[in-house]
């Protein structure tokens, strides 16, 4: 059986209120006496130092201070007396002077302490607590003297405290029984305000877990609960809005099917033009391979011009398969990028230096004037592939003046290398397709150097995996390649 957080709110907090109550009324019964004696120890002191002032000054015979000590005195319900030793004269503000007399002469005679408990010793006065033995009423009593000729008797009656303690107590028995009435309706009316939301965000969870996103929360509130309603409703728009996700992604199963034979057809064609890339140089490997087995020249220069024909077909083959493994790699992300800061001034002359044997076979005229250094983030290693590509392709494609033009243009952010050859423009067809795989322009001429199409490819994909810009310019008298890089 469900345990109702309302009865269990209610039954803590009456709890706590009869707690509270029984503690009040147990510290009343304990405490409350002891410090009514303390408080009227108090007062019996006050009214003894005004004795001794008005006796000091002269005034206790005057009509004022008389009327001052007869107030002082109904104030706290004390009794007293104040009489001169030798002549007999005092004032008090009872009718019955003698029994204050007999007992003020008792306590001086120290008869009377044997019946009482001193309270409060001092050197001119004592305070006692005493009960007469006739009446069994119980008092607080000080006598004492002032000067050595005035003595002074001061009595209050215990019997008022020990009645308020009891009225004190029905009051509080009274008042709690009252305040523990109300205190259950309050409480069980706020723990059903408390409790009420809760029961409907319960409802709504239960409803929830039945896949129904159309119950809300509708009870609102500031508080804590509030807001916790407000999410349950944020997240029932959003369980809702997934399941139509995941609905029409299960609808856009049936594409998956047909991306995965698009991309199997792909692979088709990927298989197709490297069986087609190696063909030929395969086919001329195995005729001149055959030819040197048959004996068909026995020509030494012949023979060599075989072996070197073989030797360079092989290498051909060696590096279209490197070129593979190396775009394979950055297409599918297996290959780390390290960034660093390095100088690509300094990287462009040490391409440069390093392809100068083929600058010189081409008759190219190489312009690169950046000479201070240009820092720039990026992985050393590919860009240096990115500069040895671009440049590679201009000796290759070049015509006209024979001019390879390098440049470096640095703005706030980015720096900008371009690789510019003289020669014919890119036809605006082919310009969309130049970054494919095996794409070639010009076949025949591609053929006559060894390229094979995948140079670019792995500039696209190189520049991708920086997230950096690239491209190509056309021009009517050559091409420029370029691309960018961060500086900062």
């Amino acid at each position: 059986m469900k345990r109702s957080i309302k009865k269990q709110m209610t039954a803590v907090f009456v709890g706590l209120t009869v707690c509270l109550l029984f503690a009040l009324i147990v510290l009343n019964i304990r405490f409350l006496e002891p410090y009514y004696i303390s408080n009227k120890e108090s007062e019996f002191v006050n009214m003894y130092e005004k004795l001794a002032e008005s006796v000091h000054s002269g005034t206790w015979k005057s009509e004022d201070t008389q009327t001052e000590l007869r107030h002082m005195a109904e104030k706290g319900n004390l009794s007293y007396l104040l009489m001169n030793v030798e002549t007999k004269e005092g004032i008090f503000n009872v009718p019955d002077i003698d029994m204050l007399n007999d007992q003020l002469t008792g306590y001086l005679l120290g008869q009377a302490q044997k019946e009482s408990k001193v309270l409060e010793s001092a050197r001119d006065y004592q305070i006692a607590q005493y009960k007469d033995p006739r009446t069994q009423t119980e008092y607080i009593v000080l006598w004492g003297a002032i000067d050595g000729t005035y003595n002074t008797f001061l009595r209050s009656p215990l019997e008022s405290i020990k009645e308020s303690v009891a009225v004190s107590n029905r009051f509080l028995l009274y008042i709690g029984g009252a305040v523990t009435c109300i205190c259950i309706c309050l409480v069980w009316y706020f723990s059903k305000r408390l409790t009420d939301p809760i029961k409907e965000l319960a409802l709504l969870s239960d409803k929830m877990a039945d896949l129904d996103f159309n119950a809300k929360y509708k009870s609102g509130g500031e508080n804590e609960i509030g807001e916790l309603g407000a999410n349950f409703n944020r997240m029932s728009e959003k369980l809702e809005s997934t399941i139509s996700e995941l609905k029409s992604a299960n609808n856009s199963l049936q594409k998956d099917i047909e991306r995965k034979e698009k991309l199997e057809q792909m692979r088709s064609d990927f298989l197709g033009n490297v069986s087609h890339e190696l063909k030929t140089p395969i086919a001329l490997i195995q005729g001149y391979a055959e030819g040197l087995k048959e004996g068909v020249s026995d020509d030494a220069e012949s023979r060599e011009f075989y072996c070197d024909v073989i030797m360079d077909e092989a290498g051909k083959m060696n590096q279209m398969v490197r070129n593979l493994l190396t775009l394979n790699q950055l297409e599918f992300g297996d290959e780390d990028i390290q960034f660093e800061r390095f100088d690509v001034t300094e990287l462009i002359q040490g391409v440069l230096q390093s392809m100068e044997i083929m600058a010189q076979q081409k008759e190219a005229r190489v312009n690169f004037i950046q000479e201070a250094p240009v820092y720039v983030w990026a992985d050393e290693l590919k860009v240096e592939q990115v500069v040895r590509n671009y440049v590679s392709n201009a000796f290759h494609h070049l015509d006209g003046d024979n001019v390879v033009e390098v440049k470096i243009t640095v703005t706030d952010e980015k720096a900008r290398i371009s690789v510019f050859n003289t020669g014919a423009p890119i036809p605006q067809e082919d310009i969309a397709h130049i970054w494919d795989k095996f794409y070639k322009v010009d076949k025949a001429h591609t053929r006559e150097y060894g390229g094979n199409g995948i140079g670019l490819s792995i500039v696209k994909a190189i520049m991708e995996s920086f997230h950096q810009k690239y491209g190509l310019n056309n021009y009517d008298n050559g091409v420029e390649f370029w691309f960018e890089l961060d500086v900062k």
